[in-house]
């Protein structure tokens, strides 16, 4: 019994052959799993997510392994190298479904399934927690790489700004100032969103470097060029923090106050309006903004005595070469001292037009000099009408007359007229008018004056040929005359015709010696006077008649 019992036992045991069968490859679908099973489970799935897929590989389902392979793979494409925006959200949302999926299902199969060989569920378990390293330090690596990338695409960007500066300040600040603002809006965005970055750091510098370049006109003394773009300086803390731009948010001031001095004065005396920036003015536009914008400045109470200063040199030249260029410089520094707000300064409009009131007349000598008689005539009438009260309005109306005659006859105009009337004797001389209209006689020499003569009623235009011989001779006719008292010297007139004439009547000059003892008589009539020069009988349309004079006689 003893020996059938082993042999029974050992048979039951060997399955009749004696040998030992190998555990089953895949759990069976029903009944309890097999020994083991929840720790193999958790080792799968712990290898799973991994994304190597080793969990597959555990229980021999490469397949499944193989898309693990796969989606890791299509992650690490989309990932490297890393990008400032990092992995798109959609891919790592499906990455992640993937690695959880590939976990559960690979500890549902390693629950129904024995692991073969020497293999140990729980060296499984531990391999599975030092594998999930690899993904957790890859996503740290991954993201100290993602903000590397981003630090440099900042850093591309703030090198973008500077080119934008560097190329606007090889531009006039008009034609710039839009490059300008770009560029202060990538600063700007650089410090507003990404204060902790290593190009919002390096802002302040690049600010320091952004004020050099906009107000350069100014480091190199230009300025009237200056204005603008120390002005735009001026306005940016209305846009830019205050913190950000430190020091640099009032430093503007004083540079615009200097240039704006500078501008001004070296305007002074100009016409125009003046401007901001490039372009001719008189100084008041520059000035005006200094007085108003810093009252209190150095510079503004310089303003005052720069052009007081101006004026008296102006004063000064109207004794030099060209009066008539210090006279116009006076009237601007009269015009920019009345526009400017600070009432020291409009006081000194007094004195400018003081100066211009000498200025014209020193101006109307000078052209006389010159022989510009046509100028002469207009500047010295024009001052005789403006400023009927100065003492040197007579004289200025002789000068007028006498630039009047010179400009038909030069020879009027070699001296100017005396500012005195000579003493001594008078001669008389009798000016008849013989022509249908009024004429106005001008006289320079000793004296200097005009006399108008009316219409002559009845009166007729001659031929050439019978003017001197008819003209004034009429017996019983009663002419116009005007009697002059003139002292001795030569004499230069002018005879221009008035009302009644026609716009081809000429005016004519002439001249004469006036000698002692003697009275003279001078008649004025109308001749036709042919195209050929030839004498014609009166036409009804006569061409071109002129004015002429008649020294028919002189008796003792």
């Amino acid at each position: 019994m003893e020996s059938g019992d082993r042999y029974g036992v050992a048979g039951y045991g060997a399955g009749g052959g004696g040998a030992v069968p190998p555990p089953p490859s895949h759990a069976p679908s029903v009944g309890p799993p097999p020994p083991g099973a929840a720790l193999r489970a958790t080792a799968a799935a712990l290898l799973n997510l991994t994304g190597l897929g080793l969990g597959y590989a555990l229980v021999g389902r490469w397949g499944r392994a193989a898309v693990c392979w796969v989606a890791t793979a299509v992650l690490l494409w989309v990932a490297l190298p890393a990008d400032p925006d990092g992995v798109p959200a959609g891919v790592l949302v499906g990455y992640l479904l993937v690695l959880v999926a590939a976990a559960v299902d690979g500890g549902r199969i390693a629950r129904r399934s024995a692991v073969g060989g020497a293999w140990r569920p729980g060296l499984a378990v531990g391999l599975g927690v030092v594998l999930l390293a690899v993904p957790a330090g890859g996503a740290v690596v991954y993201g100290s790489a993602r903000d590397e990338a981003r630090e440099q695409m900042l850093l591309e960007r703030l090198e973008a700004g500077d080119e934008r500066v560097a190329a606007a300040s090889r531009q006039p600040f008009g034609e710039a100032k839009g490059e300008y603002g770009k560029a202060l809006g990538v600063y700007r965005a650089l410090d507003e969103d990404h204060p902790g970055s290593r190009a919002a750091k390096l802002v302040p510098d690049r600010l320091k470097a952004y004020y050099d370049a906009v107000s350069a006109p100014y480091a190199k003394k230009r300025h009237c060029e200056a204005v603008a773009p120390l002005t735009y300086l001026r306005t940016l803390p209305d846009s830019v923090d205050g913190k950000l731009l430190g020091d640099l948010a009032a430093w503007p001031d004083t540079p615009l106050a200097e240039s704006l001095y500078a501008c001004g004065v070296s305007r002074l005396g100009g016409t125009g309006g003046g401007s901001g920036g490039s372009g001719s003015g008189d100084g008041g536009a520059e000035l005006g903004q200094l007085l108003r914008t810093f009252p209190d400045s150095a510079s503004a109470r310089r303003v005052g005595p720069a052009i007081d200063e101006r004026i008296k040199d102006q004063v000064a030249a109207l004794k030099g070469a060209e009066p008539c260029a210090a006279t116009e410089v006076l009237r601007g520094l009269g015009a920019t001292a009345s526009r400017l707000p600070a009432d020291s300064v409009k006081k000194l409009r007094a004195d400018a037009d003081k100066g211009v009131v000498d200025g014209v007349y020193a101006c109307g000598v000078d052209q006389f000099k010159d022989e510009k008689f046509g100028a002469a005539r207009t500047t010295l009438a024009g001052f005789a009408r403006t400023y009927k009260s100065d003492g040197r309005a007579g004289q200025a109306r002789d000068i007028a007359i006498a630039a009047e005659i010179a400009d038909d006859r030069p020879a009027a105009g070699k001296r100017l007229p005396p500012s005195k009337r000579p003493g001594g004797a008078r001669m008389e001389l009798v000016i008849s008018n013989d022509a249908p209209n009024t004429v106005e006689v001008l006289y320079t020499g000793p004296v200097t004056g005009t006399v108008t003569l009316r219409a002559c009623a009845g009166c007729e235009r001659y031929s050439a040929s019978e003017g001197p011989r008819r003209a004034c001779r009429a017996s019983g006719r009663s002419y116009p005359k005007a009697r002059l008292q003139l002292p001795a010297g030569e004499y230069h007139f002018l005879y221009k015709h008035g009302t009644g004439a026609t716009s081809r009547v000429d005016s004519y000059s002439s001249g004469t010696r006036v000698q002692p003892g003697y009275t003279y008589t001078s008649c004025t009539y109308v001749i036709e006077r042919s195209p050929f020069g030839l004498d014609l009988p009166q036409l009804p349309d006569p061409i071109q008649p002129v004015v002429s004079p008649w020294g028919a006689g002189s008796s003792r």
